[in-house]
């Protein structure tokens, strides 16, 4: 198969390629049928976790920053690319045990699992060829670890859209088709400057032609195609955009979200089956996220309370942390309690590392207290008295929640 130029031509910003990618589609379920994909294994998340909320102008991404983040910039323009410059906040990751553990500790301070979060400009149709914000959009979401995708499923006449209608589905395939392009252009541009060189190993080049079948051939997200383990490591140094895990965000109308109405969400439920497999797809109203906002947190229990439902919020910040297959744990203390986060699966001495290389290399065991047994018997004092912390070495796979002391080699 010859990637040079027959796929994609980079002096026309892979217009070749874009029917090809289009005709892919009908066929990616199939592929993704086959595949056996270990999402934890893709990408390199630690300790400050960045997501990017992407979709369309106008659907209320920076809206949707806004509450999350809890940062008031202003109520954004009713016109395309409003956001120009991508703008960031930390927002903590919900967790009742690690404000237990607070509340008990009483800590001098305290640190959460945190994710910071990116607001960008909207991507439109041919942004891999430069239209709108394409290139700056595109390469300011290559360094995020995650993506909460947003679609508009909202019909408000006085809300533009820059496709002049709302039709959830074409915005999906008109992201998708993006993402795609733009990660064949760089594995071609990466194959053809590296090709001749004797530095770039060989295996390298290997993963970036297995990359092009993917997106192209089969017209799939590089982290729904089937990945050995030595392929990793080159695949994410590429730092594809579609090898990052998405969040799928379902904007609603207002009343069709609290009277919980499912048929706005259905066709897009059977899109994402079938091209993105897998990913969690979340509905919410960001105008009435907006109303909760506004609320004393008096005023807000009683309103979720009349109206039985509650905000996503909460729920939107853990589904892009679950979705990167993340988990943490705890070191608690006196002065600080911290949480630490992890893949899911990681054992002691990787653990460990999380907050030192150092911790890693003079790794002796770790102290352990499940949470569970702090939460019934009060304190890790008395949990250590009745023998439920107990040593564990560099074999013990960590567990979310577990309260750790870490024994290390001077």
């Amino acid at each position: 198969m010859n990637y040079f130029g027959t796929r994609i031509v980079l002096q026309n910003r892979c217009a070749s390629a874009r029917p090809k990618v289009l005709r892919s589609f009908s066929s990616c379920q199939a592929f993704l049928a086959n595949q056996n994909v270990s999402r934890n294994r893709l990408g390199r998340p630690g300790n400050h976790l960045k997501i990017g909320i992407v979709g369309m102008p106008n659907i209320g991404k920076s809206t949707l920053f806004q509450m999350l983040t809890k940062t008031n910039l202003g109520k954004p323009a009713n016109y395309p690319f409003a956001t120009i410059d991508p703008v960031s906040a930390k927002v903590p990751v919900p967790d009742p045990r690690y404000e237990l553990l607070c509340e008990r500790m009483k800590p001098e301070k305290r640190i959460p699992a945190q994710l910071t979060v990116y607001d960008t400009a909207g991507l439109v149709r041919n942004a891999s060829k430069g239209q709108g914000l394409g290139n700056a959009f595109l390469s300011n979401i290559r360094t995020v670890d995650a993506i909460f995708q947003l679609v508009r499923a909202f019909p408000e006449p006085d809300v533009t859209h820059v496709e002049e209608t709302v039709d959830p589905l074409r915005d999906l395939q008109i992201i998708q088709e993006e993402l795609l392009l733009k990660d064949a252009e760089f594995v071609e541009s990466f194959l053809k400057k590296e090709s001749r060189s004797s530095k770039v190993p060989a295996k390298a080049k290997e993963v970036a032609k297995k990359v092009l079948q993917c997106v192209l051939d089969n017209g799939c997200p590089v982290s729904k195609c089937s990945w050995l383990d030595e392929e990793v490591p080159f695949l994410n140094s590429f730092n594809l955009l579609t090898a990052k895990p998405v969040v799928y965000l379902v904007n609603m109308d207002e009343d069709d979200f609290l009277q919980k109405n499912k048929e706005p969400l259905q066709r897009i439920e059977a899109w994402v089956k079938k091209h993105s497999t897998g990913d969690t797809i979340l509905p919410l109203s960001v105008i009435f996220e907006e109303q909760l906002f506004l609320l004393s947190p008096e005023e807000l229990e009683e309103e979720c309370s009349n109206l039985h439902v509650s905000s996503q919020l909460p729920k939107i910040i853990q589904s892009g942390y679950s979705a990167l297959s993340l988990m943490h744990y705890f070191t608690a203390g006196n002065s600080i309690v911290q949480a630490w986060t992890i893949p899911v699966e990681t054992k002691a001495p990787d653990a460990a590392g999380a907050i030192h290389t150092d911790f890693k290399k003079k790794f002796v065991a770790g102290e352990i207290t499940d949470f569970e047994d702090f939460q019934n018997y009060g304190t890790l004092e008395a949990c250590k008295a009745i023998g439920k912390s107990v040593v564990k070495g560099k074999d013990y796979v960590v567990q979310p929640g577990d309260i750790i002391y870490w024994r290390i080699a001077r």
